[in-house]
């Protein structure tokens, strides 16, 4: 399971503008590379990413080979009730890591 880093504030007013941070830690080989031998390394890649704050979804994005190591993303949220953020990443094996934070509105 890659490592995930995700950044939410703890707390936001009704109708802040709060900015959300997402990595995940994952090579990203795009099948291009040789490895020692020369053989081709094989495609390992992330394919989706999609965040949901309090179960609706806010950002989804279908990622390609051509995406650097170490996908991150940052984005905005308009903080509207106290809920979970949660995280959501699948790589082209079907291989699922999740994230959740919880946003509470005050």
């Amino acid at each position: 399971m890659p490592n995930t880093r995700i950044r939410v504030p703890k707390t936001a007013k009704a109708g802040d503008i709060i900015e959300i941070r997402a990595i995940i830690q994952h090579p990203m080989e795009n099948g291009f590379r040789l490895n020692s031998q020369g053989t081709a390394i094989p495609v390992d890649i992330v394919t989706e990413f999609a965040c949901t704050y309090d179960g609706q979804e806010i950002f989804r994005v279908q990622l390609e080979p051509g995406l650097s190591a170490n996908p991150y993303f940052s984005f905005y949220l308009k903080a509207t009730k106290t809920g979970p953020v949660d995280f959501w990443w699948q790589d082209q094996h079907g291989t699922v890591t999740e994230a959740s934070e919880t946003l509470e509105v005050t």
